[in-house]
This record gives structure tokens, sequence and C-alpha cells, in this order.
């Protein structure tokens, strides 16, 4: 099959730090692509997955943009459509359309290319997001039998509305990497200190970990951004510049009013973005990853990548989180503020080796991928095209476009 993936023009795939939508991508496209499936992906010039073809309308992520003024921002989703566009009517005029578009850009994905209608291939359009914030949109969109949609959890999509949850084929749950390691680090490996591995925003409960984690007698350390930012250098900086429109970001006045004042740099410390071998490292060694939301989360990657690593979670029973951490088992749930720091004093009830094993038999890349394969057949069935994906055993047997 040859699926047009669209990331949205935020990150770069695979993102430098911070991206869960597009590690998402960057993961299922690598398993795509190993099927034997032909994957152009639609993101940034600057993404460094390898595929087919790479189309962007910008040379790096707008995401720290998304801070500024609505009408200085309105337009960027929009303008990396345009590509999008571009790019199906450019594959089709060639003789070599596509045979789906898989678009994980919110609202306006499913919008531009639904306007399109039989003109555009069929489109899945996957729901990352809390679908609350443009319920007017999700309320009255119509995809004309072109346009279909899936979730991230059972529970995201039973909060839809219902429009939507006629025109979604049904929820399929994220995937990470596998870690290097086979093994979980064992006790006398593993710093005495737990993570929190999200932006820092009162959506992620970041001060409710910090003030849990000192009650409970153990260093905290929160590894995010604020704001799009990836560091404090870089957080005063841009705050300092009148332009960027920080000084009134919710995020931002969080961090100042409510997060900042319990750091003390020893205890409770905040290390900006991780990557790579320093974001591995810091997951695989801490005690626990730490996840006191305060909204119905719909997705949950860092739990996935939390779990992978051998690592026990605590989390607010909210959202999708009671989906992915089986009580008692790979984590702790708790309900309030109370509950999450009684749960910290627990964290020796939890075995990492059964974190590590659930983590490999459901948030495995194959597990999506063949999931979203299904899902692809079915969207190009009900749209009147071939029967399914039809992989061949290589990529590099497919012939040319």
């Amino acid at each position: 099959m040859k699926v047009l993936m669209d990331a949205g023009p935020w990150l770069p795939v695979p993102p430098h730090g911070y991206g869960g939508v597009e590690n998402v991508v960057a993961t299922l496209t690598t398993q795509l692509q190993q099927r034997g499936h032909q994957v152009v992906l639609a993101s940034v010039a600057d993404s460094a997955l390898p595929v087919h073809e790479r189309v962007a309308a910008f040379s790096s992520g707008q995401f720290t943009r998304l801070a500024g003024p609505y009408p200085e921002v309105v337009g960027l989703a929009h303008a990396h459509e345009q590509v999008v566009v571009d790019t199906v009517r450019r594959h089709a005029r060639g003789g070599h359309p596509f045979d789906l578009v898989h678009t994980h850009v919110e609202v306006v994905g499913p919008a531009v290319l639904g306007a399109l209608g039989a003109a555009a291939p069929p489109v899945l359009a996957t729901l990352h997001w809390d679908l609350r914030r443009n319920a007017s949109f999700y309320e009255t969109f119509d995809g004309d039998g072109r346009v279909f949609f899936a979730g991230v959890s059972a529970s995201q999509l039973a909060r839809a509305p219902e429009r939507l949850r006629r025109q979604a084929l049904g929820a399929v749950p994220l995937a990470v990497p596998p870690s290097r390691h086979r093994q979980p680090a064992t006790a006398a490996e593993r710093r005495p200190e737990v993570v929190v591995l999200a932006r820092i925003s009162p959506l992620k409960g970041t001060a409710v970990a910090v003030r849990s984690a000192r009650a409970a007698g153990l260093p905290v350390v929160l590894a995010g951004p604020v704001a799009g930012r990836p560091d404090e250098a870089t957080l005063r900086a841009d705050l300092a510049d009148p332009r960027t429109g920080l000084q009134g970001d919710r995020d931002v006045r969080y961090f100042l009013d409510e997060v900042a004042p319990l750091l003390d740099g020893i205890h409770a410390r905040w290390i900006g973005t991780v990557t790579g071998q320093a974001k591995d490292d810091l997951l695989r060694h801490a005690r626990a990853a730490l996840f006191p939301i305060d909204w119905d989360e719909p997705g949950g990657t860092a739990v996935c990548e939390a779990l992978t690593a051998g690592t026990p979670v605590v989390a607010m029973a909210r959202g999708c989180l009671p989906s992915l951490v089986e009580d008692g088992v790979t984590g702790l749930l708790a309900e309030d503020e109370a509950g999450f720091g009684d749960a910290l004093r627990r964290l020796e009830d939890i075995d990492p080796a059964a974190c590590m094993a659930a983590a490999d038999e459901r948030f495995a890349p194959a597990v999506m991928a063949e999931a979203y394969e299904r899902l692809y057949g079915e969207v190009v069935s009900r749209t009147g095209g071939p029967a399914g994906p039809q992989p061949t055993t290589s990529a590099a047997t497919e012939s040319p476009w």
C-alpha cells in the first residue's frame, strides 16, 4: 500500500526531544516500511526519518510559535495541509496515486482533505487529543464516507460526540520502540529519584508530582519543556523578548507561579527536555515515573515509554491511564493528591520485570502497525478501493512509482 503519512508542521520526525505524536508517527512509519508499504512523509524539512519521499511547508518545527498571537499562528496548519494537497495531486497526475492518507493533524487535516471529496484518496485521521477542545468541529463534521477516524484509546472515543463516534473505526493504543535492554535495571542500579517525563503544564499535574514526591521523601526530576522551550536558558531568553508572546502563556505562568517555587535544584529540579540516550538512562534508572494528570489523557506515550523501560508508573486514574497501567502490577493508580502521595510510599510493591513484560506484549511497534493495517484495509474497502493493504515481503522489492 502507498500511504501519505501526514505528521503536521509542529516538530520533526522523530522529534529531538518532546513530541508524543511525532514519536508515534516515527514508530509507525518505520514499521510500515519494514512490512513493505511505501510511505511519503509530510512533516518539516529537518525530519530525519528515512522515507521514500518527504514533503514540507516549513524548514523546521513550528511548535514554539503556537504561544504567539492567534492571527499569527492560525495559518500554520493550513500552510502545511496545502503542501499535503499538492502532493496528493502531484502523485495522482503521475499515475501513481496514494491508496490512503493517514493524517495526524488535528481538525485541519480531516477538514481540508475531506473538502476534496472524491478527488482525494481515502483518509484515516488519528485523534491524539482531548476531543472536547474542538467539540464544535467534531459534532458537525461529515467525512462523507471518505474520511474516517481512529482513536488512541477506548476512553477517548467514549467521550467523543456521537457523529464522530459513527465515523470512528476503533482505537489503536500507542506504541514505542522496545528498550535496548532486555532486563529492567536492578534495585542497586536505580537512583533514588522519581521522574516526570512530560511538558510542564497544569494538565500534567506537575506541581502535584513535586509536592507528593517531596512529602514522600523522594527526589524528583522534571524532564520536559515549558511552552515548547527545552531548557531554562531558552525560556528566560524568550521571556525577555515581548515578541514571543510567552508572558501570558498559561503553561509559563503555571511554571513560574506554582512549580518553580517548589524547586531547589537538589531534591526537586527541572532539567528540561531530554532525548536519546539521556532519556533512556533517566527512565531506566528512575524508581518510578509519575503522571498526576489533571485531565482525561487520551493516549499516554510517556506511560508506554516508562513501562517499556521496566519502570513502574504512578498515575491518576483518569482518561486512558487505567487502560495502560494495571493497578498493583505495572503501577499504582490514585484518585487524588493524597492517594498519589500514598502510592509513592508503596513503590516496592511493583515488579519492574512485570512492567517490561506487559509493555513488550501490549505496546510493541508491530502490534500498532498490525492494527493500523487492519484499519487501512477497512478504509479502502469502505471507499470502494482495493480489498486492503497488500504489503510485499520487502520494501526493496517494490517497483518504483
